[in-house]
């Protein structure tokens, strides 16, 4: 568990690939390939071996944020513009109308 206060180590998939292959092809220990890799722990090369067998290779996958989440930068711009347009409309109307306001009471008087 972690402690309050202190970053978790964040290993890449490929080093976790890398742990799996030396101890599935190569019969390594636990505790050679931590020591090998620079990983903390034994233990956490354990859990990684643990995690590929029961999900294979997609288990090392980075997972974190809202994988439904797509939208681009492109597609903040564009939506950003449209917001802008549409003001700029209502911009106008409101300004037709002051502006029909404007030049009826100055033909009355």
């Amino acid at each position: 568990m972690a402690v309050k206060g202190h970053k978790c180590k964040h290993y890449p998939e490929s080093l976790k690939v890398e742990a799996v292959r030396l101890h599935v092809e190569e019969g390594w220990s636990y505790r050679k390939i931590a020591e090998h890799l620079g990983v903390q722990d034994k233990y956490r090369v354990r859990t990684w071996m643990r995690k590929y067998r029961e999900n294979g290779d997609a288990s090392f996958k980075d997972g974190r944020g809202n994988p439904h989440r797509v939208e681009t930068e492109q597609n903040r711009e564009i939506r950003r513009l449209q917001l802008e347009v549409d003001v700029l409309k209502k911009w106008l109307q409101i300004l037709n109308r002051e502006g029909c306001k404007t030049s009826t009471s100055s033909l009355t008087s």
